[in-house]
């Protein structure tokens, strides 16, 4: 009962910061109806700036608060400078650009900070937590991954649901040329949207790096679970976003426990495939995939 009840918290923690990158998919998907490959690139080198912060003030948090900031400008800068250019044209165009920004990211990180594995600051004690003499399995660190993607999904629920900046927001993703009609700033909202979507993506890289090690290629597997995340629970659902995370991460921290870590890809691999042949729209869309 222990052992189920670690591999439990283990896997909520997991899962919790593939919903992140699913997320940022969500985000980016709703508004543009591109899928950005390029995500987990992202957030690994906004994890690299926020190294050479911490490693230049030796403050954890002016480090995690320059990854956040940084994957602002990265999303900005990239749906400005890039995807804009592809805008109405093929969908195979949006897919080619995006896989471009990821080969070219990792590239550039690559040349910029090397190609080693380089470990990566907690901001909590690595030591596990326990009640009593029972070892729960989690650390602090855990908590805190679980507080701040909840936090994040909260505040950005609170935006779209209750600011008139969500209401732009969810006008351009819905019908853009209506929006547009309506006297939104279309390009704003779709800047915006990615920007949210960096920071998202960045918040990732933070929580997960301290336990894979950093290094250019070091998200590309957070990445794919993360877009399996954003399956699961649909890609027009934020909500589902962070249940489809869960599920994953609970999903695979039982394979990895009960029958080997060499099973773990295996299972992310066949969850994707699953969700894909049985309901591709995703367990949690509740309406038939608006087409454009």
């Amino acid at each position: 009962m222990v052992e189920f009840l670690e591999f439990t918290l283990q896997g909520i923690s997991a899962g919790l910061i593939y919903a992140a990158i699913a997320l940022s998919l969500v985000l980016i998907w709703r508004g543009t109806r591109v899928l950005n490959y390029s995500q987990g690139a992202m957030a690994m080198l906004t994890s690299f700036v926020a190294l050479e912060i911490e490693y230049r003030t030796g403050n954890y948090w002016f480090a995690f608060v320059g990854a956040l900031l940084s994957g602002l400008v990265v999303g900005g800068v990239t749906e400005r400078l890039v995807t804009r250019q592809v805008t109405n044209k093929p969908p195979l165009n949006a897919v080619i650009v995006t896989i471009g920004l990821l080969i070219g990211i990792e590239g550039l990180a690559g040349v910029l900070f090397g190609g080693n594995n380089r470990s990566f600051p907690t901001p909590f004690s690595p030591n596990g937590l326990s009640i009593g003499s029972v070892a729960l399995g989690i650390t602090r660190n855990d908590i805190f991954i679980a507080v701040a993607v909840l936090i994040a999904a909260g505040l950005l629920a609170v935006v779209f649901q209750y600011t008139s900046i969500g209401l732009q927001l969810r006008a351009t993703a819905f019908n853009t040329p209506v929006a547009r009609l309506l006297g939104v700033r279309v390009g704003g909202m779709l800047t915006l949207g990615w920007a949210l979507a960096g920071l998202l993506g960045a918040l990732a890289g933070m929580l997960v790096s301290p336990s894979t090690l950093l290094s250019p290629n070091s998200m590309d597997t957070i990445f794919v679970l993360g877009f399996t995340a954003a399956v699961i629970g649909g890609l027009e659902s934020p909500g589902g976003a962070i249940v489809g995370g869960l599920i994953l991460g609970i999903v695979l921290s039982y394979a990895g426990g009960y029958l080997g870590s060499e099973v773990v890809n295996l299972f992310g691999l066949a969850a994707l495939l699953l969700v894909l042949m049985l309901r591709p729209t995703g367990l949690f869309s509740s309406a038939p995939a608006r087409r454009v």
